[in-house]
């Protein structure tokens, strides 16, 4: 892997912007120890744009093809736009970097880590040292609280709210309006055969309806469907598809009864 001369060299905002590699809106504060990363480990470089009025902290990474929207805070120490590199979910990943995009008046704390492809909507907030890998979408005024692991691909809706330290496993869908409670772990996964390809079967990821809510340290296994309005208990496993509007809860999760409307 090579970058060119002339991209790695860049190292100012002001050699940047006069190379068309970035824009910065007006009543920008960004920290002198910013850094800029235009190019990815394939040598493609992508311009940077920065909306106005936009806060970065010290020591934040921006990589090429990110886009931060208008009135954005984003914290000390994050990285953001970082493109995949080596093995992962099945694949080998050459370091290629795609567009990412903060909306406006996003915050993204101390810490967090944005992997390119991660699309991030309009009022939503990333916690301290959460990690959202590739193609990972969140929509508007959503709150990932702090150390959270959102894997490849995962899907989040608006309005969602997921309490820190919960593991959201590849491709995982999660409804508007869900509130997940901490430690809320999922698996895609029923064989776990690692590496195998002759063997391993396809990845088949939970999905979360709109407006369930899912109590501290459940578990949710590989395939479940947790319907709309569903209550899951905390600490409960849940093995089985969950109907709409059911309160679940237990080890394996059952139903007790339903959800008042």
């Amino acid at each position: 892997m090579s970058l060119s001369k002339e991209i790695t060299e860049l190292r100012s905002a002001a050699e940047l912007m006069q190379a068309g590699l970035l824009q910065v809106g007006p009543g920008c504060q960004l920290h002198p120890t910013t850094v800029f990363v235009p190019a990815d480990l394939k040598g493609k470089s992508r311009p940077i744009v920065i909306g106005g009025y936009v806060t970065v902290g010290a020591y934040a990474v921006l990589h090429g093809g990110l886009t931060i929207g208008e009135q954005a805070y984003i914290g000390h120490h994050t990285i953001l736009g970082e493109p995949e590199y080596g093995y992962a979910v099945r694949g080998l990943y050459a370091g290629a970097g795609a567009d990412t995009v903060l909306g406006d008046r996003v915050i993204v704390r101390a810490g967090a880590i944005v992997y390119a492809g991660v699309t991030i909507g309009n009022d939503t907030t990333i916690g301290h040292h959460t990690l959202l890998r590739t193609d990972v979408t969140v929509g508007t005024a959503s709150q990932l609280a702090a150390n959270l692991t959102i894997e490849r691909g995962a899907r989040i809706g608006s309005h969602v709210r997921c309490s820190p330290g919960s593991h959201l496993t590849a491709d995982t869908v999660v409804g508007d309006h869900v509130f997940l409670g901490a430690g809320v772990r999922t698996i895609n996964d029923k064989q776990l055969i690692w590496r195998d390809p002759e063997r391993e079967m396809p990845l088949n990821p939970p999905v979360f309806g709109e407006g369930c809510k899912v109590g501290t340290g459940a578990v949710v296994l590989a395939g479940v469907a947790v319907g709309r309005n569903v209550l899951v208990g905390a600490g409960s496993v849940v093995t089985r598809d969950v109907t709409d509007d059911t309160i679940v809860y237990g080890v394996p999760a059952v139903s007790h009864g339903w959800v008042a409307r």
